[in-house]
């Protein structure tokens, strides 16, 4: 004879009840697995974070010390192309000063030096002697006080 299957196997209420059991439990251990997961990544961030900030660290003085001496040896390098355009122009000059005409000009002009027959003139500013005219106590003091007065008053101008 035939078994008769159990009536509370396949009633409606027992196959929601049960559907429902097998959906919490299924959700249940998703939810874990998440967890899980999440505690395990947590972990491995704040260990990568940990490293990161320590390479950070060990990296910082270096790079710093890298950036401020690529600086100073731009400025050495600009220092010396100022130097090579210095040395440059010296060079000039010397190969200049091999002329003759060249050094007889440059006495003429500031050495005031003149050629024999040739009569030199000097040109006096009217308002500096104005000025030395106004001092009547010029006369009276020691020599050296008159030098250190002129020093000053051509540091004012």
């Amino acid at each position: 004879m035939g078994r008769r299957p159990e009536p509370d196997r396949f009633s409606t209420a027992t196959r929601l009840r049960l559907l429902g059991e097998q959906t919490a439990a299924r959700v249940y251990r998703s939810q874990s697995r998440r967890q899980d997961r999440r505690s395990r990544l947590t972990g491995r961030a704040a260990f990568l974070a940990l490293v990161v900030c320590s390479l950070v660290v060990a990296l910082a003085y270096p790079m710093r010390q890298y950036v401020s001496q690529r600086a100073e040896i731009a400025e050495q390098e600009r220092l010396m192309e100022e130097a090579r355009a210095q040395v440059e122009h010296l060079r000039d000059e010397k190969a200049r000063l091999q002329d003759d005409a060249y050094v007889r000009r440059l006495a003429r002009e500031h050495l005031h030096y003149v050629l024999p027959g040739e009569t030199g003139y000097t040109v006096i500013d009217p308002e500096a002697a104005e000025e030395r005219r106004r001092d009547p106590e010029a006369g009276d003091r020691p020599w050296y006080s008159n030098v250190f007065n002129g020093v000053d008053n051509a540091d004012r101008k």
